[in-house]
Order: structure tokens, then sequence, then C-alpha cells
């Protein structure tokens, strides 16, 4: 149960403090986050890709409060986009955003995460590849989905992600998979209340798997993000159930965790991305990676008893 917890301190200024002034946090950071600057970026996704694998980029930050924030992260997106361009990844290398960091939480915020995520939409476009929208509370949902369906009228491979353990994820599911939309499927990273979300282990497990079937008997593109073997065989034996070609679907972990997964699926011919972050303002991002498994809290609990 330490995960709600984790999370409510994902959002403690206090915390973030501690942590961010705590010696071992750096080298422990750098697991799941392996760069600050475009700059330190732009050789990990060339190995990366050299190795067999695809990426989706995420510059980490979501704490905007003022337009002009908002602005400076639609630029960083641009200034990645750009960097990229030389290397001709096509779709191997992808974006995904975070609404809430274009400025969706502030006065006026679906037309101003609209205005500004469209930009990065269209640069990406420009170069071969796309952006994916990252599903965040589920207060931001309905927007999220309003801004999706209106990107995808001129950029029809824009995706976007839904959490198995909320109880309208599966009549979202739906829908998309009507549409022929790529969809990332995770179990969810934010903690939702009872009213909304399923709060149990196994009752997320199940309902992920009710909804990965529907998207892989839809029209869309599914994309299984997660790290349980069990998730994993069960995505592939529904694939196969639903007469999909390896191309047709892919695998997505976060960089950092079980790296050699990530090259045995792609060595067996899968689409495997790995969900690549950078950036600054890293604590966020880094507190939810430690409570979405309990694992990733031993290690670093194991390297502050170490370092200590």
């Amino acid at each position: 149960m330490l995960g709600p917890v984790i999370l409510a301190a994902s959002r403690s200024d206090r915390m973030r403090r501690l942590v961010s002034a705590a010696p071992v946090t750096k080298p422990v950071v750098d697991r799941f986050i392996p760069g600050e600057t475009v700059d330190r970026i732009v050789p990990i996704v060339r190995d990366l890709t050299d190795q067999g694998l695809e990426l989706t980029m995420d510059v980490v930050g979501e704490d905007i409060t003022t337009p002009a924030q908002a602005e400076a992260a639609r630029d960083a997106y641009l200034e990645l986009i750009d960097r990229l361009k030389p290397l001709e990844l096509g779709t191997r290398a992808e974006m995904s955003v975070k609404l809430s960091m274009f400025g969706q939480a502030l006065d006026g915020g679906h037309e101003l995460a609209l205005a500004n995520v469209r930009p990065v939409v269209e640069a990406a476009a420009e170069i071969g590849t796309t952006v994916t929208l990252d599903a965040e509370d589920h207060t931001t949902l309905d927007s999220m989905f309003a801004i999706h369906e209106e990107l995808r009228k001129d950029f029809p491979q824009t995706g976007c992600v839904i959490q198995a353990y909320l109880f309208r994820t599966e009549a979202d599911a739906r829908r998309l998979a009507d549409s022929g939309s790529r969809v990332r499927l995770v179990k969810g990273a934010y903690k939702e209340p009872a009213e909304v979300a399923y709060q149990q282990r196994h009752e997320i497990d199940k309902a992920y798997v009710r909804i990965l079937r529907t998207l892989m008997e839809g029209e869309g593109y599914p994309m299984i993000g997660s790290h349980d073997p069990r998730l994993i065989s069960i995505g592939q034996e529904l694939a196969r159930t639903a007469g999909r070609k390896l191309d047709e679907y892919e695998f997505q972990m976060l960089y950092g965790i079980r790296g050699d997964e990530h090259l045995r699926l792609a060595a067996e011919g899968h689409r495997m991305r790995v969900y690549t972050a950078y950036g600054t303002d890293w604590y966020g991002y880094f507190m939810r990676r430690l409570a979405e498994k309990p694992a990733n809290l031993r290690f670093f609990a194991r390297s502050m008893v170490s370092k200590g």
C-alpha cells in the first residue's frame, strides 16, 4: 500500500526538496531519466535505435503555472524534433506529451493546450513521426480526448493513452478502437479515488486484459504499456487470436526497467518502444516510477542505505 503514499509525496513541495537534496538521488534518477538536455539525450536515442528499439520521447515537467511556461514546454519539444530530424528515424522516435505541460490546467487551459500542442504535432509530422497524448488524472481526460479527436482530423496518427484502473476506460477503449486510433494501454500511475478507479491489483489486471482484447479486436493500433510478464504473454496471445501481424501492435516499456526484455522482444521481431524521459523537472515522473512497482522503491532504498 506504499504506492498511494508515494503518489501523495509526488505533490509535496517539502518532499521534493528532501528527495532532491539527498546525495543518492541523482544516481538513482539516472536509471529512469538518462539526461537533462537535448545534447545528452540525442546520443542515447541513436544508441537505442541502433539496437533495434524504438522510442517515445518525453520532456519531463508538469507543474505549469503560467502561459509562458507552457510556451517554453512547447519550444522544448520543437527543439527536440529539430535535433531528431537529421537522424531520419521516422516513427522509430515519436513524442509523448502531457497536456498539463502545455497549459491545460490554466485559465482557458483547453484552448491553450490545443494551441501549444498543435505546432508540436505538425513538426513531428514533418519529420515523418507522430505524437501520443499521455493520460493524467481523471479530471483531465475529457479535455485530453477532445484535443486528441481534434488533432486526428489533420493528423490521424496522433495517439492517446488510456488507463486500465479507471472505470470509464472500457467504454473509452471501445470508442477509440472503432475509430482506428493509436492507443497505449497502461495500468495507471495517479492516485485516484475509489469512486472512479479500481483499487486492487487483481481488479486492475483483469480490466487491463478486457480492454486489451477490445483494442486487439478493433480497427486501431494497440500499444501495450506494461512490464508485467504475464500481461505481455497475454498480449501476444490476444494479438495472435485477433490475427494481427507483428507490425500491427507494439510493446512499450520505460527506460531503465527490464532492459533485457526490451532487447528480447525486439529480437523476436516485435516492435518494442522505450519510453524515454529527459529534462530537469524530473521529480513527479521519478516518484510515479517508484510508486508503480515495489521493486523500484526497493532499488531506491538500497541505494540510499549503500550510499548513506
